[in-house]
C-alpha cells in the first residue's frame, strides 16, 4: 500500500505543480497539453513521467536544452513520501482523509508560493469546502473546535500582520484560517510556532552565509507547510514531552 501511495503521490504531484503555476497567473490547463515552458514544444508521454524524465533529461529539455526548474521533481518526490508516510503517523483511519487533503493543498501553495509570492484565494476556498465536509463527518473533539480554530489563525495572523505593518500576507491570514478549521486550536499554535521557528531558522543561516540580507523578501508558505506538517503529526507527543518536564 505505501508503494501505490508513493506512485499516486508521484503522479498528484506533478499535477499539483501544474496547479500552482497556473491558477496564480489564470491560465488555463484544464484542456492544454503539457509543453516546455522555454520554447511551447508539446511534451511527449515519455518527458512526463514524475521525477524520472527530470533524471534521464538531465534536467533539461529534450528540445531547446533550456534548464527545468528543480521545483518541479521536488515536489512530486516530495507528495509521494508525504502521501506515502502519512499512514505511518495517521493510521488508516478517517483522519487519514484530512491528512491527505492537507497535503494536497500544502503541495499547491508551495508552488505557487516560491514562484509567485502568492497564496490564491480560490485555491483556499476550493479546500476549505473540502475540509468543511471531511470535519463534519471526522469532527474534532470538541466539534467546535473547528471554528474556533479557524478563528485563532485568521486573528492571531491578522494581529501579526497589522503590527508588523504588513510583514505577514494575505494569503498567509487566510490560509492559517484554514489550517485552524482543519486541525484545531491546540494544532494551529504549534503549525506557527514551529513556522515562525523554521522560517527564524532559515533567515539566520541565509545571513550569516550570505546568501540572504535584510532586504531580502523570502515566502513564508513554505515554512507553514513544514511548520503545520510537523505540529500536526508530532504535536500531541511534544506537548506530552514538555508536560512531562514540568512534572
Amino acid at each position: 500500500m505505501h508503494i501505490y501511495l508513493l506512485i499516486l503521490g508521484l503522479i498528484l504531484g506533478s499535477f499539483f505543480n501544474v496547479v500552482g503555476l497556473n491558477v496564480p497567473v489564470s491560465h488555463a490547463f484544464v484542456n492544454r497539453r503539457s509543453a516546455c515552458p522555454s520554447c511551447g514544444r508539446t511534451l511527449k508521454p515519455l518527458e512526463l513521467i514524475p521525477v524520472i524524465s527530470y533524471m534521464l533529461q538531465g534536467g533539461k529539455c529534450r528540445g531547446c536544452k533550456a534548464r527545468i526548474s528543480p521545483l518541479y521533481p521536488v515536489v512530486e518526490m516530495l507528495t509521494g513520501i508525504l502521501f506515502a508516510s502519512a499512514p505511518i503517523f495517521l493510521g488508516w483511519s478517517g483522519e487519514l482523509l484530512i491528512g491527505w487533503t492537507l497535503i494536497s493543498l500544502f503541495m499547491i501553495i508551495f508552488v505557487s508560493d516560491v514562484t509567485y509570492m502568492l497564496i490564491p484565494d480560490k485555491i483556499l476556498l476550493f479546500f476549505m469546502v473540502i475540509f468543511i465536509i471531511l470535519r463534519v463527518s471526522f469532527p474534532l473533539s470538541p466539534w467546535w473546535d473547528s471554528i474556533a480554530g479557524a478563528a485563532i489563525g485568521f486573528s492571531l495572523l491578522l494581529l501579526i500582520a497589522v503590527v508588523s505593518k504588513g510583514g505577514m500576507g494575505g494569503g498567509d491570514i487566510k490560509l492559517f484560517a484554514v489550517i485552524g478549521f482543519a486541525l484545531g486550536t491546540k494544532l494551529v499554535l504549534l503549525s506557527l510556532l514551529f513556522a515562525s521557528f523554521y522560517g527564524a531558522l532559515f533567515g539566520i543561516i541565509g545571513m550569516s552565509s550570505g546568501v540572504l540580507d535584510k532586504k531580502t523578501v523570502i515566502p513564508f508558505g513554505p515554512y507553514i507547510v513544514f511548520g503545520t506538517l510537523t505540529a500536526y503529526y508530532w504535536g500531541d507527543y511534544m506537548v506530552s514531552l514538555y508536560a512531562s518536564f514540568l512534572r
